[in-house]
């Protein structure tokens, strides 16, 4: 008999399909007509146009490399917490000192640091392996410095050859697009995978062997299909090993720039709060279990539950920005998110729904908002108060706690959605047009 977790699994799938089918017939339709009109209005205006083959190359090497490397991090994410916390016996305070502990980018190059990332998180998934403490915190450091590569190397490499391209704004959103729905399939599958693998090797390690093999596959294909690019003109890494005067010249340009702020706060709040629910989910479904630990939960399943809730907000976005995906409405889409998000905290189906929306609306305010140049700087600067707000709140986000936490992060959530209504929603009209930010410089 199909299991509680299971029937939703499948339940959620099937609405998928049918919402990605939808998605289609009408983007198909609407992208057919609008394609003879740009190329049109590109050549009115004496703009060089953009040939079809190098948007689907574009395309096919991002999101070939993108679905491998995302893979390989949500193999990982429905048992970590189960592995330091069930199989190596932690107490839950430890647990959360792991999961901070893994609390450099332009001027080395971008495909660069994304082969560092393969390597050093092919690390720390063998350092995952080994129930010792000092080797556990090793990990998660590598883990963190992987993260951080993860989250803003690979978008920088991607809107830095959009811009070589020439490519609109327009093509660089549908990527956005796609790549959030493939992760969702990724994803899903990654969660599925994760639950077979524990249950036929009975070890929660064993997720964590598969992610090492697919980090390796994904660093064959970037050295093979990638090519280089630079954010500042490839400046001498060694003068500014740790970017502390990058990072000061980024808080100058955030400082003058109220939309920039509130993408940094935007980000901290969301992601902040993302990061806080990936910790706490599977020791709130366990508290809430009648019949934990007698029967444990199928984590991979309901992970995959998640992750098909993300695709459906994937859809949502790809349906809203195929009528209009200009800077305005993606601010507006970005403060709703933040709004939404808010309020479907607590429920983890909703929340996810939120996040799938939030990666591709974020990608598009950032790629159109910050210049090539300091990208990756300010994506690093942003993750300063990102990292402070996961610390604080996982170090007092334990067992009582938990609520408060919760209701802390909904807070911010909506004063983040004010602060983009108020300043970004407001100012998005006056700036310039986002085609103009991914012109070669």
């Amino acid at each position: 008999m199909v299991g509680f977790y299971e029937l939703q699994l499948i339940l959620l799938v099937s609405s998928c399909l049918v919402f990605l089918f939808l998605e289609r017939h009408v983007s198909r339709r609407k992208e057919s007509k609008e394609k003879d009109l740009h190329t049109a209005e590109r050549l009115e205006n004496g703009e060089p146009t953009v040939s079809h083959n190098s948007l689907a190359t574009l395309t096919r090497q991002y999101l070939i490399v993108y679905a491998i490397v995302m893979g390989a991090d949500w193999l990982q994410g429905p048992y970590v917490y189960s592995l330091y916390r069930e199989q190596y016996g932690l107490p839950e305070r430890m647990v959360a000192i792991l999961f901070v502990t893994g609390v450099w980018a332009d001027q080395h190059g971008r495909k660069k640091l994304c082969l560092a990332f393969c390597l050093t998180y092919t690390f720390s998934c063998c350092c995952v392996s080994i129930p010792y403490l000092p080797i556990l915190l090793l990990g998660r450091v590598c883990g963190g410095i992987s993260t951080s590569i993860l989250y803003s190397a690979f978008e920088s490499w991607l809107v830095s050859s959009a811009g070589a391209l020439a490519l609109p704004s327009t093509d660089l959103s549908t990527i956005f697009g796609r790549a959030t729905l493939v992760n969702g399939f990724v994803a899903t599958g990654a969660g599925v995978a994760s639950n077979q693998l524990v249950t036929l090797t009975n070890s929660f390690t064993s997720p964590f062997v598969a992610s090492g093999v697919l980090l390796l596959l994904a660093y064959l294909v970037i050295r093979a299909s990638w090519g280089e690019n630079f954010g500042g003109g490839g400046t001498t890494p060694g003068k500014d090993l740790f970017q502390l005067k990058r990072l000061g010249q980024a808080w100058r340009i955030v400082r003058d720039d109220p939309m920039l702020l509130a993408i940094g706060l935007t980000q901290t709040c969301f992601e902040g709060s993302m990061y806080l629910f990936v910790f706490l989910w599977v020791p709130s479904l366990q508290e809430a279990s009648p019949t934990f630990p007698t029967i444990a939960l199928p984590l991979g399943y309901i992970f995959s539950s998640f992750m098909i809730s993300m695709m459906l907000g994937s859809l949502l976005y790809t349906v809203v920005t195929t009528q209009s995906g200009g800077l305005t409405v993606h601010a507006k889409l970005s403060s709703l998110v933040c709004a939404f998000a808010a309020l479907a905290l607590a429920t983890s189906v909703r929340s996810e729904t939120c996040v799938g929306m939030y990666y591709p609306v974020q990608g598009m305010l950032r790629g159109t908002l910050i210049s090539n140049e300091h990208r990756a700087t300010l994506s690093s600067l942003f993750r300063v108060p990102l990292n402070v707000f996961v610390v604080v709140s996982l170090m007092t986000g334990v067992s009582s706690a938990r609520s408060a936490v919760l209701s802390a992060s909904s807070l911010m959530l909506a004063f983040s959605a004010l602060v983009t209504a108020f300043v970004v929603v407001v100012k998005a009209d006056d700036h310039v047009s986002p085609e103009a930010s991914l012109r070669p410089e």
